[in-house]
C-alpha cells in the first residue's frame, strides 16, 4: 500500500487548492456559456426563483464532467508553474527527487477522479438530463409575462397586440390595435380601440382585454363565388363605446414529466446505450433483408408471382417453344400496349415511393444510431480527458515556471480550445457518418496522449522547450534570416591576438571565398531532383563558416577600431542548407518524394543561396577592409597577390607581413588537388 509522506502531502495541499477554485471558476464559465444559448427562452416568461433555482442545480450537474478536466489542467499547470517559479521545483531535483516523482501524488489522485467523472455521467448526470430537457421544453411552451412594450407588435397566443403609448401607473393602453387569428388567418379580425386594459382572471388562465371607444371589423366567410365576384367578400363592421374580449392564456407553469425524455441518448446509461445499439441494428439489418426481399419479389405488371414449380414449368415451356417478343407484342393492339405501359409506369412510381420512403425511414434509424453510439464513446473520452490534460498541464508548468492565474489561465484555455474543436469537429463527422466512429470520437485523445508524452519526457529532461532565444535561433534558421554579428571592444584583454595565425587563418579564409565553386550561380534555383536524389554536403560552406568565427574570436582581443569594425561587418555564415536540406539520404528522398512539403523545403535551400551569395559579397568586403586595417596598424604590411585578376578589388589583400612583425612567417602552400573548385559537381545544384 502506497504511504503518503510529507513531501506527498505538500505537493497535494497545493494542488487541492487550486483545483477546488478552478472547478468553481471553470463551472461558473461553463454555467455562463450554456445560458446565453436559452436567454431568449428564459427571459419574459415570470419564472418563480424556485423553477429558476431548479434550472440552474440542473445545468449544473450537467456540466460537472466537462468542467472536471479543465479545473485538472489548470489547477496542474499553476500548480507546477508556482513551484518552478518559487525554485521548489529545482530544490526537489537537487534532492534528487525526479519529475514522474513529484508528479506521483497528483497522478494516484487524477486516476480514481477519470473513474469518478465516468461513473458521474454514466448515473447522475444522466437523471440530471431528462429533467433539464423537461425544464426547457416546459420554459419554452410556458405563456410569456403580460409586459406589453410600446411601438411594436407584441405576439401572443391566436392574437398579436399594437400599444402606442402605455401608462404604468394606471397600467392604461393608449391607441391600440389586436390581431385576432384564433378561427384561421382567412378570417382574422382586426379590433382598434381609443383605449384599453388588460387583466388576468383569478384563475390566471384567461385574460380580459377591455376596450374603449374603437371599431371591430372582420371578414365573413360565403360558399357562394360569384358573390366575391359582382359585390366583393362579406364583412362584419362593428362601432362600440366598450367592449371585453377574453383569451385563453394560462400563466401558469406547468412542468411536463422527466420521464417524456427518456429516450434521448443523454439519458441513458451505458448499458441501455449498449442494449439499444444492438436492437437498431438488428432492426436495420432485417429491414434490409426484408426490404431486398421486397424489391426482388415485387411484380412490376401486377402478376402474382410464379411459385419455383411453375416458374421451371414455364422456363421449360420456352425452351421447347421459343417465341419471339416482337411477335407477341403484334397480337396486341395499340390500346392495350398503351395501357399495358401506363400500368407499369404507374406501379414503378409506386414502388420508387415506398422505397424512397424506406431509405428515409432506414436513415433516420441510422442517424440516430449514431447519436447513441457518439454518447457511448463521449463519455469515456472525456473521463480519459482528465488524465490526458493532467499530463500536459504539469510537465508544461514545470518547463514554462509561472505560476499565477496570468500565462497559465492564457494556455490552458488555448489548449481546451484546441481540445474542444478537436473533439467537437469529429464528433460531428462521426455523427453525419463522414468518418469512422471510432476515428471521429477519439482523434482528440488520439492528439493529447502524445503530445502529454512528449512533454513528460521533455520537462523530466529539464529541456528548454519554451526557450525564447532557441525558438528565435530556429526561427531564423528556419526561414533563412540574417543575423547581424555585434562586436564589442574589451575593456581587460587576457590572450592578445596571435598574428601569425590570424594572417594565415585570413588568407585561407580568402582562397576558399575566391574558390567556392559556383558561387556566380546562387542566385539560380537549385535542380530539384539533385538537391533530394544526389546527397552531398556542402562542406566547404562550414569551414569557411568555422574558420571566420575562429577569426572573429580571436582577433575580437584587438584594441584597434578598424579591425573591431571589420569584424562587425563579417556576415554570420550558416554551414547548412545550400544543398542537401539534411545530413540523412533516407530523410532527402522522403521529402523528394513528397512533392508539396518538397516544394517548401526547395524554396526554402533557395532563399538560403539567396542569403549565402549576399554572405560571401559582404564578406569579401569585409576582408578587405580587414586588409586595410592591417596595412593603418603595421606600416611595413606587405599586401598579397590577387587570387583572380578578374576578381581582384581595388583594395590589397593580404598573404604575407613585415619580416619585422612575422620574421619566422613562410606564406602558406597552395591548396591540394582535392581542394580544387568542384564545379562540375556544381553544376548539377542548377537547372
Amino acid at each position: 500500500m502506497y504511504k503518503l509522506k510529507r513531501l506527498d502531502t505538500f505537493i497535494l495541499g497545493k494542488f487541492l487548492q487550486l483545483f477546488v477554485g478552478a472547478f468553481f471558476i471553470c463551472l461558473f464559465v461553463f454555467v455562463m456559456q450554456f445560458m446565453w444559448r436559452y436567454v431568449d427562452d428564459l427571459v419574459g416568461k415570470g419564472l418563480t426563483a424556485a423553477v429558476l433555482g431548479k434550472f440552474f442545480w440542473y445545468v449544473c450537474i450537467s456540466l460537472v464532467p466537462t468542467s472536471l478536466p479543465l479545473a485538472v489542467l489548470l489547477a496542474s499547470l499553476i500548480t507546477f508553474g508556482n513551484m518552478g517559479e518559487n525554485l521548489e521545483l529545482l530544490s526537489m531535483k537537487a534532492a534528487g527527487v525526479p519529475l514522474v516523482r513529484i508528479m506521483r501524488p497528483i497522478f494516484l489522485l487524477v486516476l480514481p477522479l477519470t473513474f469518478v467523472v465516468y461513473y458521474f455521467q454514466n448515473n447522475i448526470a444522466t437523471d440530471a438530463q431528462k429533467s433539464l430537457r423537461s425544464l426547457l421544453v416546459s420554459i419554452k411552451i410556458s405563456q410569456p409575462a403580460v409586459e406589453i412594450p410600446e411601438g411594436v407588435f407584441y405576439s401572443m397566443k391566436n392574437f398579436n397586440l399594437y400599444v402606442e403609448k402605455k401608462n404604468a401607473e394606471t397600467g392604461m393602453l393608449y391607441h391600440t390595435i389586436i390581431y385576432k387569428v384564433d378561427q384561421g388567418f382567412d378570417r382574422a379580425q382586426i379590433v382598434l380601440a381609443d383605449s384599453a386594459r388588460i387583466e388576468l382572471t383569478a384563475d390566471k388562465m384567461h385574460m380580459r382585454l377591455t376596450l374603449w371607444d374603437g371599431e371591430q371589423f372582420q371578414n365573413l366567410k360565403s360558399d357562394n363565388m360569384n358573390v366575391f365576384k359582382s359585390q366583393g367578400a362579406p364583412y362584419d363592421r362593428e362601432t362600440f363605446d366598450y367592449k371585453q374580449l377574453i383569451f385563453d392564456f394560462d400563466s401558469n407553469f406547468n412542468e411536463l414529466e422527466a420521464s417524456q425524455f427518456a429516450d434521448i441518448p443523454q439519458a441513458k446509461d451505458m448499458r441501455e446505450l449498449n442494449h439499444y445499439v444492438d436492437s437498431v441494428n438488428h432492426l436495420i439489418d432485417s429491414s434490409a433483408v426484408a426490404y431486398f426481399n421486397g424489391i426482388s419479389s415485387a411484380p412490376i405488371y401486377g402478376a402474382k408471382p410464379l411459385s419455383r414449380k411453375d416458374s421451371l414449368a414455364a422456363v421449360r415451356a420456352f425452351e421447347k417453344h421459343p417465341v419471339s417478343f416482337d411477335l407477341l407484342l403484334k397480337k396486341w393492339k395499340a390500346e392495350q400496349q398503351n395501357a399495358a405501359r401506363q400500368m407499369a409506369v404507374a406501379r414503378l412510381q409506386s414502388l420508387s415511393s415506398q422505397y424512397d420512403w424506406q431509405s428515409e425511414t432506414v436513415e433516420d434509424q441510422i442517424w440516430y444510431l449514431r447519436r447513441h453510439e457518439v454518447e457511448w464513446h463521449q463519455r469515456i473520452t472525456l473521463s480519459l480527458a482528465c488524465l490526458l490534460f493532467f499530463f500536459i498541464g504539469a510537465p508544461l508548468g514545470a518547463i514554462i515556471r509561472k505560476g499565477g492565474l496570468g500565462l497559465p489561465t492564457i494556455i490552458s484555455v488555448l489548449i481546451f480550445i484546441f481540445y474542444y474543436v478537436i473533439n467537437t469537429s469529429g464528433m460531428k463527422m462521426a455523427r453525419d457518418g463522414n468518418i469512422n466512429m471510432v476515428l471521429g470520437m477519439w482523434i482528440s485523445s488520439m492528439i493529447l496522449a502524445p503530445a502529454g508524452a512528449y512533454l513528460t519526457f521533455m520537462a523530466n529532461r529539464d529541456a528548454m522547450l519554451f526557450n525564447r532565444d532557441v525558438v528565435v535561433e530556429r526561427f531564423r534558421k528556419f526561414f533563412a534570416l540574417r543575423v547581424k554579428r555585434h562586436v564589442f571592444r574589451k575593456e581587460v584583454i587576457i590572450n592578445p591576438p596571435d598574428w601569425e595565425a590570424d594572417f594565415r587563418l585570413a588568407a585561407a579564409v580568402r582562397r576558399d571565398l575566391e574558390a567556392y565553386p559556383g558561387k556566380k550561380r546562387l542566385w539560380l534555383p537549385p535542380n530539384y531532383f539533385a538537391l533530394f536524389f544526389r546527397h552531398r554536403p556542402d562542406t566547404r560552406v562550414k569551414r569557411l563558416a568555422d574558420n571566420v568565427e575562429t577569426l572573429v574570436e580571436d582577433l575580437n582581443n584587438s584594441t584597434s577600431p578598424q579591425i573591431l569594425s571589420a569584424l562587425g561587418d563579417m556576415p554570420v555564415l550558416y554551414d547548412g542548407g545550400t544543398r542537401s536540406p539534411f545530413a540523412k539520404r533516407r530523410i532527402n528522398w522522403v521529402l523528394g518524394a513528397l512533392f508539396p512539403l518538397g516544394l517548401v523545403i526547395w524554396m526554402r535551400v533557395w532563399r538560403f543561396r539567396f542569403r549565402l551569395a549576399r554572405d560571401l559579397r559582404q564578406l569579401r568586403k569585409a576582408l578587405d577592409r580587414l586588409d586595410a586595417a592591417f596595412a593603418e596598424q603595421m606600416p611595413n604590411y606587405a599586401p598579397p597577390a590577387p587570387h583572380d585578376a578578374e576578381e581582384a578589388p581595388e583594395s590589397s589583400r593580404p598573404a604575407s607581413v613585415a619580416a619585422d612583425q612575422m620574421p619566422d612567417y613562410a606564406p602558406p602552400a597552395p591548396r591540394d588537388a582535392e581542394e580544387a573548385p568542384e564545379s562540375s559537381d556544381e553544376q548539377g545544384d542548377n537547372h
